[in-house]
């Protein structure tokens, strides 16, 4: 009998197998081989066409799948809409992923580099390229999304990130414009070295940027427009900003601006944006004034293209220019800091030198007065955007010393054919020769280390060597740029024409198998006697001579540069040091050409030294509409991208290649060998599986770690067998699945039934039962009845019975108690009855009040009620207890306690319910010395050894003069037995009232603070009379008095509470009146008049 395992087999025929994550035939595909639109690798593509590539670049973009690989180049088509592949959970998706363990995208790419640089220490850089509007900006801020996601976190890091990511806004404000291609449409090449820490963290950058197309400034194409900064100053700055700037917002008015119709883009905010520049800059580490004066640069660029000439002939017959718009000269004059005259003669005259340090000024003709006027512009806006770069690296560079981990994102022109290819296109091109040079190079050196590593054999592989090309443009002394520069250099007349001219006649350039010219090839009617062509890797291009000599030469008159050097502004000194007349030298300055052949040169080396990964970027059609691709234009872009060769590079050797362990994982099915689980070693797994199936040795082979397959073929055959087999694995999985969902309804059923079964014959059993049992229960229940019912008549019999010997019982002892007793009850009986109830009713009484006894606070006045017959008694037992109690409260205190609870007793005494402001007083404390007088030296060492020194009260007091009601502040004192006045600030004695000599204190009954101390009439001059005194201590400094007096003199000191009272001032009877608004406030500010005998006080 054979086994179930055994007929698995045989109906899969080899290729059943258990399911696993990458093996389900249903749900969403995770991997470029599962099931897709078209293509997930061109590497795969069969047949290899152009074609054929087209179609799948068509096929997964209307598909909605946006990237595609070549190996490790990331194909990606701008889809001109918001698509939802960049969110967190995205990103978390990529996370830790292996390319192809996942579907085709920039976060692939971009989780691979990083982890590379931060787990195997090899620093990584991301190459992106592509023309104009196809998404390269977009793409690197892609990168950097993903890269600030997953790396780590903290306060310090987070600023970095935060720096590095604001720096884009800044770079495409002042380095991006609008484009008959783009909106948004980089204007300059940038790479970006993003530097990070041993853990993976970014701890700074540095930006490096190429070639800034300073021309759009002073001039733009139909449809197109200068550099957003332009618009987003006008639209978004302040009122008064654009006060300082002398700007208006309108753009038609500025020359630079208008010479297109178009000033505002749709969906594109220039206030709003010129907002987030401003913040970015401030988040970057720009200063205000560094602001600021970017801004004045930016308004003078655009003023200064308004200023016009009119040409005139001079007195030595020649032509001379003179500027027509005074005004705008001046406002120019006033953003860069310089005179009027100085720019007039920068704008109108030249400088030329001749031998033995002379020189000779020559006035400008119209033309060049021009052209240096735009020359100008150029350059200010040009240098100003280096500086802007510089700036940024020094906030964002590493502040921290130890070993670093470096990855760089480039993103730089790519390959441009128009229909009139001038200098820019020339110079771009070579950059993307230079590029595609080392991605060859790379590539093919990677390839090669594989093969070497798996121990595969290695074979040559042929493919277009671009250095041929490269070597023609850059070579020394022979090539393209070196003639160029050769010709600019040259004494004498030089035209494009001559350097056209000298190519021709060169012998390296003229016999090179890439160059092509009239003169070389006279029978090629379709290359004009201006053009020059170079058969590129991407196609062959014709190039126009026009402007070469201009554009390499980028010569700004020296009186310019000194002009700018001499200006007052805070950035031009530093933008123009070439001006500075110290360093005016006779050298010319380096070409163009020369310039950037050093930067692609230095570039190449950075790159060279960095793993690359490459995002090659296409633009699906010229009119930005999301959905449509323009077949033509994307073939376009895949002839000058070089993707085909990338292609044939990629599949020269080995199209595919997978782990050991992933290849038998997801073919192990295939061979019942290694179905469902291998258990020897996984290449011995790998042999078994492809020495099973009808593939030839030679088409594929296998390394030390991994399988390598040479053509895509036999990759589909695998997955067509794979796919084939699912369906007869689904069909198994239906099976068991159906045999095991109906054997549990049986075994539920069959549990339903004798579950069934057992109820119906609990049921019956229980009726029995419960039959039996109710039987049992009546007659055990009329037995109990009976036998309870006689206990009952038993026990009524004994219970009368003892009830009859008990009343016969008392009735006995009563007669005999009667009898003996007769004669002596009717005298005695009463009074004791009486007494004894009395003596009940007073226990009750005093038990109740015992425990009915309030609570020990003195202030609680709760009493329990009692009866009329203890009324008199309650009262002294209230009294005793309020006595007892009070003493136990006082128990609880130490003698300086004691005084102050007897000083607040006596201040209520005196002043409850009689003087507005009492209330207030009670929570407060008296504190007596109030001004820290024990410890003032002078005090101290002048009142050593009077009564005065043990004071029991001291603070500074208004006095009220007796003649003019004036305040005058003195310090007073309260002694055991005198009250003392002192001066406020050197504590001499002036005056003394001993108790004895008071007779009475007044008081109001208001909110005040007047205090009345009348002091008895005698015969010493030194007393003036009563003393009028204001405190917000009154309450303290009269109960202070008034228990001293009783110390001292055993007498009560009489204190009224009233507002009508006599005074006696140096023995004149006064009348004193206290008078006030609001009783229940004091009178922050209250006054003091006499007059006459009248004295009033305000309160």
């Amino acid at each position: 009998m054979a086994t179930k395992q055994e007929k698995r087999r045989s109906h899969l025929f080899g290729a059943p197998g258990e399911m696993d994550e990458h093996d389900g035939p249903v749900g969403k595909p995770t991997t470029i081989l599962d099931t897709m639109v078209g293509v997930g690798d061109f590497v795969l593509l069969d047949p290899l066409t152009e074609d054929a590539f087209v179609e799948n670049l068509k096929k997964r973009f209307e598909a909605g799948d946006i990237y595609t690989y070549i190996g490790r180049v990331v194909i990606s088509v701008n889809p001109y809409k918001k698509v939802p592949l960049y969110t967190p959970e995205k990103i978390q998706e990529y996370r830790g992923m292996n390319i192809y363990e996942v579907m085709p995208h920039i976060y692939a790419i971009s989780d691979d580099a990083y982890r590379s640089m931060r787990d195997r220490n090899r620093d990584q850089c991301i190459i992106i390229s592509g023309e104009s509007g196809a998404g390269k900006t977009e793409a690197s801020k892609i990168v950097m999304q993903y890269v600030a996601a997953v790396c780590g976190k903290g306060a310090e890091v987070d600023k970095v990130k935060e720096q590095l990511l604001q720096s884009n806004p800044v770079l495409e404000a002042f380095g991006n414009a609008k484009t008959n291609r783009n909106d948004n449409s980089s204007r300059f090449g940038k790479y970006m070295d993003i530097e990070f820490d041993f853990k993976g963290d970014p701890i700074g950058g540095v930006i490096t940027n190429y070639l800034l197309e300073k021309s759009r400034v002073v001039s733009q194409a139909k449809g197109e427009r200068n550099f957003h900064i332009f618009y987003q100053l006008l639209a978004g700055g302040t009122d008064v900003l654009m006060g300082e700037l002398s700007l208006d917002r309108d753009p038609k008015k500025y020359s630079f601006l208008n010479q297109t119709d178009v000033q505002d883009i749709e969906d594109i905010n220039d206030k709003d944006n010129f907002a987030i520049t401003q913040k970015a800059m401030q988040v970057i580490g720009f200063t205000d004034d560094e602001i600021l004066n970017i801004y004045k640069l930016v308004a003078g660029v655009l003023i200064l293209g308004n200023v016009q000439f009119a040409s005139y002939t001079t007195k030595d017959g020649t032509e001379g220019v003179k500027i027509t718009n005074q005004d705008d000269l001046d406002t120019v004059c006033e953003l860069f800091h310089c005179t009027k005259e100085q720019m007039l003669r920068g704008l109108t005259t030249r400088t030329v030198r001749g031998g033995k340090e002379a020189s000779v000024s020559t006035a400008l003709s119209l033309t060049q007065a021009s052209y240096a006027r735009d020359a100008l512009c150029k350059a200010v806006y040009e240098r100003m955007f280096s500086w802007i770069v510089k700036t940024i690296n020094k906030s964002i560079r590493v502040h921290v010393d130890g070993p670093k981990k470096v990855m760089g994102v480039l993103d730089i022109y790519g390959f441009e054919i128009f229909e009139t290819n001038r200098f820019e296109q020339f110079i771009i091109n070579y950059c993307n020769e230079k590029l595609q040079q080392i991605f060859i190079e790379i590539t093919l050196r990677e390839e090669q280390q594989e093969y070497i590593d798996e121990g595969i054999e290695w074979n040559h592989i042929e493919y277009f060597n671009n250095i041929a090309i490269c070597e023609l443009v850059e070579k020394d002394h022979a090539g393209i740029l070196a003639m160029l520069d050769e010709e600019c250099l040259r004494p004498g007349e030089t035209s494009d024409t001559t350097f056209l001219s000298k190519m021709d006649s060169s012998s390296y350039i003229a016999k090179h198998d890439h160059y092509e010219s009239r003169n070389k090839t006279k029978s090629d009617k379709t290359l004009e006697r201006d053009c020059f062509r170079l058969k590129h890797f991407a196609g062959v291009v014709t190039y126009t001579v026009d402007g070469f000599i201009d554009r390499n030469n980028d010569l700004l008159f020296r009186d310019l540069s000194q002009l700018m050097f001499s200006c007052k502004h805070e950035l031009t000194s530093s933008l123009f040091p070439d001006g500075d007349p110290a360093l005016m030298g006779k050298k010319r300055p380096s070409t163009a050409g020369f310039q950037f052949k050093n930067s692609v040169a230095e570039l190449m080396k950075n790159l060279l030294a960095k793993d690359p990964n490459y995002i090659r970027c296409i633009k699906p059609n010229e009119l930005k509409k999301s959905g449509e691709m323009d077949e033509a234009l994307a073939r376009h872009q895949v002839r000058y991208l070089g993707l085909m060769e990338n292609v044939r590079v990629r599949r020269a050797g080995y199209a595919f290649r997978q782990p050991f362990e992933s290849f038998l994982k997801r073919y192990k099915m295939l061979c019942p060998s290694t179905w469902p689980s291998w258990e020897g070693e996984t290449i011995e797994g790998v042999r078994e599986l492809m020495n099973y199936l009808p593939f030839k040795s030679e088409d594929y082979a296998v390394g030390k770690s991994k399988i390598f397959i040479q053509d895509p073929r036999t990759l589909f055959d695998l997955e067509e067998r794979r796919k084939s087999n699912m369906h007869n694995l689904a069909t198994l999985i239906q099976k068991i699945f159906r045999g095991f969902r109906a054997m549990k309804k049986f075994k539920q059923m069959k549990a339903g039934a004798i579950k069934i079964q057992a109820h119906v014959r609990g049921h019956q059993k229980r009726s029995s039962f419960l039959r039996m049992k109710l039987s049992a229960i009546m007659i055990a229940t009329h037995w109990r009845g009976y036998l309870a019912r006689q206990e009952l008549k038993r026990r009524k019999h004994q219970a009368r019975c003892v009830w009859a010997a008990n009343v016969i019982h008392k009735y006995y002892l009563g007669w005999k108690v009667r009898k003996e007793f007769r004669k002596k009850f009717r005298g005695n009986a009463a009074p004791k009855i009486t007494a004894f109830m009395k003596k009940l009713v007073h226990f009750r009484y005093l038990d109740r009040l015992k425990t009915q006894l309030p609570s020990m606070s003195p202030t609680d006045t709760a009493w329990p009620p009692c009866s009329n017959l203890h009324k008199d008694a309650h009262k002294e037992l209230r009294k005793l207890f309020i006595v007892w109690r009070a003493k136990r409260y006082r128990d609880k205190f130490d003698e300086a306690a004691r005084n102050r609870i007897g000083a607040k007793v006596t201040t209520s005494d005196l002043f409850k319910d009689k003087k507005k402001n009492y209330a207030a007083s009670v929570p407060v404390p008296f504190k007596g010395d109030y001004v820290q007088l024990r410890q003032n030296a002078r005090f101290k060492a002048k009142y050593a050894n009077s009564p005065e020194k043990s004071f029991v009260f001291a603070d500074v007091v208004n006095k009220v003069d007796r003649k003019s009601g004036k305040f005058r502040q003195v310090l007073f004192l309260v002694t055991s037995s005198t009250v003392v006045l002192l001066d406020q600030k050197t504590v001499e004695f002036k005056s003394k009232i001993d108790f004895a000599d008071i007779k009475g204190i007044t008081v109001s009954p208001y909110s005040d603070h007047f205090i009345v101390l009348h002091v008895k009439k005698s015969d010493d001059k030194t007393k003036k009379g009563d003393l009028v005194l204001n405190s917000n201590k009154l309450f303290e400094i009269v109960t202070t008095i008034h228990r001293n007096t009783k110390q001292s003199t055993n007498t009560e000191l009489p204190v009224k509470v009233v507002d009508r009272f006599n005074l006696q001032f140096n023995g004149t009877q006064i009348q004193g009146t206290v008078s006030t608004q609001q009783a229940d406030k004091s009178n922050p500010d209250p006054k003091v008049r006499r007059k006459g005998k009248q004295f009033n006080i305000l309160a």
